[in-house]
């Protein structure tokens, strides 16, 4: 059996610095290192290569013909590496941010900053089974520089939380429902109609977000069942003339034509979810200020009416 070969990649940077000066005293001044540190990774990097990098002279170090052959796959090896430190360290990479659903009014704000910014490095993602606490905890590690949540509680210390989509909710009907007809509709008006948002996650903040609206209305809304996603809760609403749901009014959910589906505003007062940018506060990545400017320009007024849970940003 082979043994795979262990190679240190700073002796590797130490091998090409000195292959560029031809001298062990230039590439440890250049490395900020002592000669006898430059000397050390070259005795180490040979072991480990098991032949001659360099020719001692007086003269300082020549490559050997062992060298030169090794010198242009250590220029590859030390760009590879490069290249994968710049793809996940902050400000070198694509901006990261997180949305819980590309079909939401956030991934549709993202996708209208990256239209006016398309220069700009974005890595648009979704935490799976993410909750703001889950998604808090993938800000602070750096796994993400951004995300999109309702907080309806204090955050750790260190995150900061910018108001900057207040989503206005709407009623989602099919045409045989009893308010498919209505041009608008007050949220007490939907007292007794049955109100469907499967995969309501246990615990997350919209789970809390749609238990305070109903209490606050008298609403029934229920996630019984199971969630096949919005597809098939779509065809689900469309067929029914019980059934309803809530929607935002910049989610651009897609349906066939034949659902007939009705989009339905709620107002006196309207219900809105607010989405807060939340972000490291020391975190400098370029692209994430270029997208709090964004997002500020081009945020709509509230409606004069809006409701908010108690106490949550907005």
């Amino acid at each position: 059996m082979v043994q795979p070969l262990v190679v240190d990649i700073e002796a590797v940077r130490t091998f090409i610095a000195v292959a560029d000066t031809g001298q062990f005293q230039e590439a440890a001044d250049e490395l900020h290192l002592t000669q006898q540190a430059v000397s050390k990774r070259i005795a180490r990097l040979e072991h480990s290569l098991g032949t001659t990098l360099f020719a001692r002279t007086h003269r300082g170090a020549r490559l050997t013909l062992d060298g030169r052959a090794f010198l242009p796959h250590a220029h590859e090896v030390l760009h590879a590496v490069n290249r994968a430190a710049a793809s996940v360290r902050p400000g070198e990479r694509a901006l990261r941010v997180d949305v819980v659903h590309l079909r939401i009014s956030p991934a549709q704000a993202i996708r209208a900053f990256h239209r006016a910014n398309p220069d700009l490095d974005l890595d648009v993602v979704t935490l799976p089974g993410a909750t703001v606490s889950t998604a808090v905890e993938a800000l602070l590690t750096g796994e993400i520089d951004a995300t999109f949540r309702a907080v309806p509680s204090a955050l750790p210390a260190g995150v900061t939380a910018v108001p900057v989509l207040n989503e206005p909710l709407q009623l989602l009907t099919g045409p045989a429902h009893p308010l498919a007809a209505a041009a608008a509709l007050r949220p007490a008006e939907l007292t007794g109609h049955r109100i469907w948002i499967p995969g309501i996650k246990p615990g997350s903040e919209w789970a809390a977000f749609y238990r305070e609206l109903a209490a606050a209305f008298g609403l029934s809304i229920d996630r019984i069942g199971p969630n096949f996603g919005t597809e098939a809760l779509m065809d689900a609403v469309a067929e029914s003339a019980q059934l309803a749901t809530l929607i935002g009014a910049g989610d651009r959910y897609v349906w066939p034509a034949g659902h007939d589906l009705r989009r339905i505003p709620l107002t006196g007062p309207t219900p809105i979810y607010p989405h807060v940018l939340l972000f490291r506060s020391d975190n400098r990545h370029p692209s994430l200020a270029a997208l709090r400017r964004h997002l500020s320009a081009t945020r709509s007024p509230d409606p004069d009416d809006r409701w908010v849970p108690d106490g949550w940003r907005a």
